[in-house]
């Protein structure tokens, strides 16, 4: 685990104070590498790459950038986990290291581009291919590791964190698309980021550069091709078969590894099997927050370790801790994505980063298997139109209104947002009612300058990734599942990464293992969504590892924090000052006195006022810090 970073002159021309550069790019992430940094200038000085490093595994030998006996030389982020086997295949007496970054380089130079469909791990990466002189970059599956580029002045800067591009960028600026995207759903969409001229390199993508000429292609899609020919239980126990696996991969590493534990299906399974894999000793860390029992899940992790017999470290997480930690967790973040989840982490993997080095976490679960309560809301919704109009046919609505009525317990802590869900619109098609259940701009007005924003919709994309080709228009679940997996989920990765980086922590998601992935979605929505049971078959395949009173939980919502509570408190004169501020009350694009009018009106668990809090504050720690930034380009 590390940081990237690198140019290229897509002339091929020298590139001025290239050791500078590439200084300024390893200082910018040292924190994502405390263990070591090096550069790489090419002797032509039109290439050069720069890397951190956080020693994981072969933690003498895998120095980077490394570079081989042809010349090619790669800097890589991440975890190849299946790298035993494949030195195994690639002829284990050609490496000089035990390191899974030289894999890379005899992957590529027996596969080419294709080397990363033998991969299973996470990573993003950069190889200067010497003999083709061609830089080719590459992005995992899922989007668990971060790969950022923008091109200024014919050349192509690349880093793991946009903060690192910024002193190279003319000005430091919102790209207008992406905000907006950002007030429907507090992620971006596709490539985008929230600066201008800045993109990420999507999951599953492949970027080559040659000649100057810049080609990015998807090298891997997951397939919703439904499976009708096999029964719950082998579903059941090819699933558990492939997670064990996948454990078995992700406890690899020369340091000793614990868990994120919040207390639910997700992180409860793979910490359970993370300590019947583990070597050493395990622990877990949880955080709870001391504003009533709907913010302390602690009971339901300590279950969990009591069962397993390992280490639970709990920290209580209070309004000062936010007060102290809260812009270094916008500047680590590089820019706001996916809720006020972001601090909790933030703070549970600075507590972790004293004990542990790696750490295994329970992302992926719910955008694989469907567990957010709002699939329920709209699945439900469905049921009763089509049960109207005749329509509840299989493969549509594989779930009848009158089984789902059981599993509607679930939803008692969504009533107000059930309420304006079913406001407008009742019964319009799948596409636009899952668009009204997340889009979060019908609670703005005069909070937005929207005359300074163009005419973009993001709807127009929303629908676009919604019914993505991979997926059939049919099957609502998997449509509603797939957007999320496309979307919000490499915003909950971006944060994942983030927090613990942050600390010099390694987080590990065992969830998202391509085989695992691409069998869960050839299951028939029947079979994963049983009767409105969300996550059905994954529970299903963990109920032998993890205590019954979680297995059967209906009230797990996530890891909520306490911050619409905390900002009629403890936070109001925190926030107040922030969004009161003279460079705050001239922003083009917001209105923050309407904000802290709004202020009293936001719900128990409402996040406007997050998102717009977290908009200054990043706009405080970059936009305003320009100068800074281009200072450091400065030799």
């Amino acid at each position: 685990m590390c940081g990237i970073a690198g140019i290229l002159d897509l002339s091929a021309h020298p590139i001025p104070g290239l050791d500078h550069k590439l200084n300024v790019f390893n200082t910018l992430q040292k924190h994502r590498g405390p263990d070591d940094d090096n550069i790489w200038p090419h002797p032509n000085r039109h290439v050069g790459f720069a890397h951190r490093r956080l020693s994981i595994i072969d933690l003498k030998d895998g120095v980077q950038p490394m570079q081989d006996i042809n010349n090619d030389c790669v800097t890589f982020n991440g975890e190849i986990y299946n790298y035993v086997e494949l030195q195994a295949e690639l002829g284990a007496s050609r490496f000089k290291t035990k390191s899974d970054t030289e894999v890379i380089l005899k992957a590529y130079q027996k596969w080419g581009y294709d080397c990363v469909q033998h991969f299973r791990g996470m990573f993003s990466f950069a190889l200067w291919d010497e003999q083709n002189d061609t830089l080719f970059c590459a992005r995992d599956f899922f989007g668990i590791k971060p790969f950022y580029y923008t091109i200024v002045d014919g050349k192509f800067y690349f880093a793991s964190e946009v903060k690192a591009l910024l002193p190279f960028v003319k000005e430091i600026e919102t790209d207008p698309e992406a905000f907006k995207e950002y007030l429907s759903f507090q992620f971006v969409l596709k490539e985008k980021t929230l600066f201008k001229n800045i993109f990420q390199l999507l999951p599953g993508h492949f970027l080559a550069i040659k000649n100057g000429q810049i080609n990015i292609k998807k090298y891997w899609e997951v397939y919703y091709d439904l499976d009708f020919d096999y029964t719950e239980k082998y579903f059941e126990e090819k699933l558990q078969m492939l997670l064990e696996d996948s454990m078995r991969l992700h406890t690899r590493s020369d340091v000793p590894t614990g868990g994120y534990l919040s207390g639910g299906l997700d992180s409860s399974a793979v910490c359970s099997l993370g300590n019947q894999k583990n070597t050493s000793d395990f622990m877990a860390f949880t955080g709870k927050f001391s504003d009533g029992e709907q913010y302390d899940e602690s009971k339901f992790a300590k279950l969990v370790a009591d069962k397993e017999g390992f280490d639970l470290q709990i920290l209580d997480i209070k309004p000062a801790d936010f007060i102290e930690n809260i812009r270094k967790v916008i500047y680590h973040l590089d820019y706001p994505t996916a809720g006020p989840g972001s601090f909790s982490q933030y703070m549970i993997s600075e507590l972790a980063a004293k004990h542990r080095k790696v750490l295994l976490g329970g992302q992926g679960g719910d955008e694989i298997f469907g567990g957010y309560t709002r699939y329920l809301m709209a699945y439900f919704e469905q049921c009763i139109k089509a049960a109207i109009n005749g329509t509840l046919t299989p493969g549509t609505f594989v779930v009848t209104y009158e089984s789902i009525i059981p599993n509607l317990k679930s939803l008692k802590n969504y009533q107000p947002l059930l309420k304006r869900f079913w406001k407008n619109g009742l019964f319009e098609d799948m596409d636009k009612r899952y668009f009204s259940l997340i889009d979060r701009t019908p609670s703005l007005s005069t909070e937005i300058n929207w005359e300074a924003l163009d005419k973009y919709s993001p709807y127009d994309t929303f629908r676009s990734i919604f019914y993505g080709k991979n997926v059939r228009k049919k099957s609502y679940f998997d449509l509603m599942t797939h957007f999320d997996f496309k979307t919000l989920l490499p915003a909950l990765l971006h944060v994942e990464d983030r927090v613990s980086m942050a600390h010099g922590v390694e987080s590990r998601v065992p969830l998202l293992d391509r085989p695992y992935v691409e069998l869960a979605a050839t299951i028939p929505s029947n079979i994963k969504f049983e009767n409105g049971n969300m996550k059905h078959i994954f529970k299903k395949s963990i109920k032998k590892y993890i205590p019954r009173e979680i297995l059967n939980r209906k009230d797990k919502m996530g890891f909520p924090t306490p911050f619409s509570m905390w900002s009629k408190n403890e936070l109001k004169s925190f926030i107040v000052d922030t969004l009161s501020s003279r460079k705050a009350k001239q922003r083009d694009l917001i209105n923050n006195e309407n904000v802290m009018i709004k202020m009293s009106q936001e719900g128990e668990f409402g996040r406007s006022l997050w998102g717009f809090l977290s908009l200054e504050l990043w706009q405080q720690e970059f936009h305003d810090k320009q100068n800074k930034f281009k200072k450091m380009r400065i030799r």
